[in-house]
Order: C-alpha cells, then structure tokens, then sequence
C-alpha cells in the first residue's frame, strides 16, 4: 500500500502558538516521544530565529537517528547557513526552505517581483542542496495565489533539485474542494513533479486543516505536515492524530497508510499540552477527554453490548486504556449497573437495584455529572451494608529531604481492637501505607493515585482519590471484583491520602467478607 509520510512540525510551527515557548531540554523530550511514534520527519525548529533555536536542533539532530530532521530557513544565504550547521550531525537532515507566492505575500512582504522571487526561489535551492541532498522547498501563501505562477515556480525549483515541494494554505483559506483541485492540478501540470514528494501544509482558520490535508492526499500528496493536538500560529495547524487515525480508520477510502506507532498519541498528546501549557479541549477529535465518553443512556447501552456501535475507533489504538461511562441523569439502567460493578458492588437482587437506580435519578437531576463518591453514598444509605472494618484513628508522619520517611499509624477494628503499626518508604504516604498495610494484612496493589484542592488559599482541603487491586489469589470465589476506589478529603494531605486509601480498603474487606462469611484472620481481615 502507498504512503504517505509524517511531517511533525510541533517543535517549529506548534511552538510559534502564544505561550507555547519550549526550553531546549523540552523540544529534546518532545523529539525522542515523536521518534518513539515512529513519524518520518521532525522539523526540529528555525536555526537562524534564536541561538537556543540552533542548538536544540543540534542536540535533536545528534539524538535522534530513526527520522528525518528539518530545520527552517528563508531563502537567505545566513539563513540556510545556520541550517547547515546545526543539522551537521544528522542522520538524515533536510533544509527547508522559501518563498511566498500570492500577489500579497510578493507585494507587501518580500516587495519583489514575480520574476525576483522565481530567481531567489532557485537560488536558495541551490545554495541548500551543496549541504544537503534533501531540500524541500516551501511555496508560501500557495493557497491565495495565482496557479500558473505556482506552477511555473515549483517546476523551477524540482529542476533545481528539491526533493520536496511543500504546498501551504499559509492562512487556513481555502475549502477541500479548491485544495484538493490545486493539488490535482499540481501533478498534472508541473513538468517534473515525479521527481519530488508533494507536501501539503495546512492552516485551520477556517476549521477545515485537517480535511484540506486529506483532500491532498486524495489528489496526490504524499507528505502531510502536522502538529500534536493541532497547535501552531493563530487557529493552529494539521492535527496529527487526526490524519494519522483517519487514514487508518477509513484505509478504505484513501488507500494509503501512514507507519506510526498510534498506541503512542494519547501519551504523546499530553506530553505536549503538559510542556507547553496549552490545554487540549474536551471534545477534541482523538485525544479529547470526551472522545471516548459517553453519557446517553442509549450509547452507553449499545457500546457495552458492542463496542462498534458508537466506537469507530478502538480506545486502545491511541494508547486509552478503555471507553468512559459518564453518569448523568440521561445513562440508563446499563450503564449505572456496569460502574456499580467497576466499583466492586455485586447487586443480585433486582429490587435492589431498582432503589438505587431511583436514587440515582434523583440525585443526576440535581447535579451536572455524578461521580463514584455519589454513587458510593447513595448505595451505602439505600443497602445500610457498608460498615468499615478499620476506622483510622491515629497518624504521625516523619519526612525530609535529609530523613527517612516514616509513617505510625493506629486503627480500630470494629471489634473494638486497637492496632497500631509502623513502617519507612520512598515518602510519607508511601510509608503509611505500607504502616497500613501491616495491620490490614491483605494482599492489595496501589493501581491509581491522584490529589487535588477543592478549596482555595493556605488552609486548601485537599481531596484523594485511590484505586487498589485486591490480590485474591488462593480465594476460592473465582467472580469477585478486583479493583476498589477509595476518596478522602482533609486540610492534611497525608490525612487525606489516608483516608482515601482506608475507604478502598474498607470496600476490598466488606466484599471479601460478604462473599466468603465472616470469619476473621488474627488481624480482624476476613478469612477465605
């Protein structure tokens, strides 16, 4: 099947985003994360923009040997200079460079004549291609200007040796319709085109990058140039993930595949949004939090009675460990039972359920989105079934950066027992949970960990939220749940964190108690 390749332009055009400024060490880890995804090409930065610029694609380019790296220039001689330079140590480097093309860009930009910038465009290729084999040429604005001068240059400049001739809708102009006819016009009627690789870069000003992208692919490109989560100038750029999992999904239609490792996007995804402060939106194509979520009750019914219902996209392509319900008062009875069940509650009465499905409404039409502390109370006062077995009634922590952290903790059992323990780990909570765990004596995994304020200034309440997987190995009930959520909230962090993990504990104990009777080890843990 034909190609088509990856140009990621995330460390150029996606740091140009306001705000989106990456320290050198951070376009390195963007790059190997971009290499592990396995694009072809990383445009690595503009040498000549920054001496900072210069080096990071220096270090890229000694780092980095599975991909092709790019640095940007103008068509100015200082310009491709400090490309050269900085690509010395390449693997496989690639300059690029350009001109604009539209009567605007020649006007009021570079003031040159058509004539002017046709001579410069063949010069800069020129001067390039005695550093590298690998020039591509950028014909800027390509989307606003007159297509016979196009032609007329990008002839020129394939006949000057570029390998690559790079197609911009520099402002997000044109529709699909009109990009997809330039494309096809281009390989039709540029003498020479065979010799190089037709590149598409595309603006989304007007919402349409990404389907532009694919228009040029249906017309002959077979270079998409991209960044991760869509950032760039203004409106942003060609999102990656999009075009990689619309090929992919829809290899159908276009016929052509782009080899990347696509379990790695999510990861990536928010690699970039982390190190560049700029939040990926909610519902955002791919790697959206609500790309795979659901909320209706009858998409909730049919993706878990078949996952292709509502899912083109498996979650697991991009590196999502599974689809999300989300409960609010429009998820019906599947839904509701499937998260009571992820949450270990094992309801085999249907009256049961009924109740609590009751509650449920009541509460979902009161509040936006209900979430697993919600459900946990409403099950706890309709069932009256939930009675810790511990209860934690005392904690002192010792941490430094010059001590070894410690943890003592003391519980109640609901006997009445009081057991106190202590224990060291690589942090205080780390510690205290381990303290925890020697008096609780069943065999648990910390899955997830997570804290956030849910209050303002010095005194914050800090909230908890834990999951464990229960080991029941050597338990002869084969269908009981193994993983347990747990919440806690406190001034203290460390409380908190306690109790969070004291709460999914609890919920493992009154689970295993249930379904195996109620007799107790010499720690007050029920027996298998």
């Amino acid at each position: 099947m034909d190609k088509v390749q990856i140009f990621d332009t995330t460390l150029r055009d996606g740091e140009q985003s306001p705000g989106a400024a990456l320290t050198i060490h951070e376009k390195v880890t963007i790059a190997r994360a971009l290499e592990r995804l396995g694009v072809d090409i990383i445009e690595a930065g503009f040498p000549i923009s920054s001496p900072g610029d210069l080096k990071a694609v220096q270090l890229i380019s000694q780092e980095i040997r599975n991909c092709t790296i790019c640095g940007l220039t103008r068509a100015r001689k200082e310009d491709i200079d400090a490309a050269a330079e900085a690509l010395k140590g390449a693997a496989r480097p690639r300059i690029h460079t350009g001109l604009g093309v539209s009567e605007s860009h020649l006007q009021y930009k570079l003031r040159m004549t058509r004539e002017q910038a046709l001579e410069r465009a063949v010069w800069a290729v020129k001067y390039a291609k005695q550093f590298v084999e690998d020039v591509q040429y950028y014909a800027e604005d390509a989307g606003r200007a007159d297509p016979l001068y196009l032609f007329q240059v990008l002839e020129a400049v394939i006949a000057a040796g570029a390998t690559v001739v790079n197609i911009p809708d520099t402002t997000g102009y044109t529709s699909p319709q009109e990009w997809g006819a330039l494309i096809k016009g281009i390989k039709e009627n540029v003498r020479g085109i065979e010799k190089a690789t037709i590149s598409v870069h595309c603006h989304n000003d007007l919402g349409m990058a990404t389907a532009n992208s694919l228009a040029g692919v249906v017309n002959g490109a077979r270079q998409i140039e991209c960044t991760v989560n869509g950032i760039g100038e203004r409106a942003g750029n060609t999102a990656m993930e999009e075009t990689v999992m619309a090929l992919r999904t829809r290899k159908d239609f276009y016929g052509v595949e782009a080899t990347v490792d696509t379990t790695q996007i999510y990861a990536l995804s928010r690699l970039v949004s982390e190190l560049t402060s700029i939040p990926v939106q909610p519902n955002k194509a791919i790697v959206g939090a609500n790309a795979f979520a659901h909320s209706s009750g009858i998409h909730q019914d049919g993706v878990l009675k078949e996952r292709t219902t509502y899912e083109i996209i498996n979650p697991r392509d991009i590196g999502v460990p599974d689809s999300e319900i989300i409960l609010s008062a429009r998820s019906g009875r599947h839904g509701l039972r499937h998260r009571l069940e992820q949450l270990g509650y094992l309801l085999t009465e249907e009256g049961q359920f009924e109740e609590i499905y009751k509650r449920f409404l009541d509460v979902a039409d009161k509040k936006k989105t209900i979430n697993d502390r919600d459900l946990e109370a409403i099950v706890a006062d309709e069932m009256k079934l939930f009675k810790p077995t511990y209860t934690l009634e005392y904690l002192q922590v010792t941490c430094g950066d010059h001590a070894i952290p410690t943890a003592t903790v003391q519980l109640r059992r609901d006997d009445g027992v009081v057991l106190c323990d202590a224990d060291h780990g690589d942090g205080p909570v780390d510690a205290m949970y381990k303290a925890i765990n020697r008096i609780v004596n069943v065999p648990n995994k910390l899955a997830e960990f997570s804290i956030d304020a849910i209050s303002e200034g010095m005194d914050a309440v800090g909230k908890t939220a834990v999951r464990i997987q229960a080991d029941w190995t050597g338990v002869e009930a084969k269908s009981l749940p193994t993983v347990f959520s747990g919440y806690g909230a406190d001034t203290d962090i460390v409380v908190s964190a306690a109790k969070a993990y004291m709460h999914a504990l609890n919920k493992l104990l009154w689970i295993r108690k249930e379904a195996l009777g109620n007799g107790r080890n010499g720690n007050g843990a029920p027996t298998a």
